[in-house]
């Protein structure tokens, strides 16, 4: 039984993020733009909590795509130490 580690690089990492970062805001946007449609006031609120919650992942994946892209630039995680 060998365990083979997957080793993804910063810069293949802040792709990674960006593509997950478009994917959760067009569903945010479908959620946001679709409120207009609703006349359900329960339908409205799942509607709204759905674009939230697909918003909360945009900034998840950005705040990470952020750090893979200071890790990439060698901002974060330098070797240089004394």
């Amino acid at each position: 039984m060998y365990h083979c580690r997957v080793k993804i690089s910063a810069h293949l990492g802040m792709w990674l993020c960006a593509a997950f970062g478009l994917v959760c805001l067009g569903f945010a946007y479908n959620g946001f733009s679709s409120l207009t449609t609703l006349t359900d006031e329960v339908e409205r609120d799942l509607s709204l909590g759905y674009a939230w919650f697909w918003t909360f992942l945009f900034g998840v994946a950005l705040a990470f795509g952020i750090l893979s892209w200071m890790i990439k630039e060698g901002r974060i995680g330098s070797s240089d130490l004394p």
